[in-house]
């Protein structure tokens, strides 16, 4: 019985271990000469996404021209793609959000923002999706 209650008392320790949210950025490098940068366009991504996207570049002085789905990160000297997943859990949130950054087709900075295993961090979980896009472009072009 001692185990039993030993156990109850922890499931709460194992279940918090496996619910993290995960944020990295790498922030982009050599960005002498950066004035302009397109951004392939992702129909399958809510256009919130590439509106604050956009917007937070352009923040940082960037000219921003948008390419469609499918150009090449080699159609521009500098380049980005995106990726983002909105989930449901009691509302609807971003739960997942990946930008890369590439120079002359080479990638060069990159940022990750995952939730998808962060279900018991409702303080962390349900975040601003702007708020949290211009966080992780303010870190990716921390550079500039």
């Amino acid at each position: 019985m001692a185990a039993m209650t030993k156990l109850v008392l922890l499931f709460p320790v194992f279940a918090l271990m496996g619910c993290s949210i995960v944020q990295t950025v790498d922030p982009i490098e050599g960005v002498s000469g950066l004035e302009e940068i397109c951004i392939i366009e992702d129909p399958a991504v809510r256009e919130g996404f590439l509106i604050e996207y956009r917007k937070s570049v352009e923040a940082k002085g960037i000219a921003v021209r948008l390419l469609e789905n499918g150009s090449s990160i080699t159609d521009c000297e500098w380049t980005s793609t995106y990726s983002a997943r909105w989930s449901w859990d009691l509302t609807i949130y971003m739960s997942y959000a990946v930008i890369r950054v590439f120079h002359n087709g080479q990638v060069s900075g990159e940022a990750l923002y995952d939730a998808t295993r962060g279900g018991g961090r409702l303080d962390k979980k349900f975040i601003k999706a702007d708020a949290k896009i211009r966080e992780i472009v303010d870190e990716l072009f921390r550079a500039i």
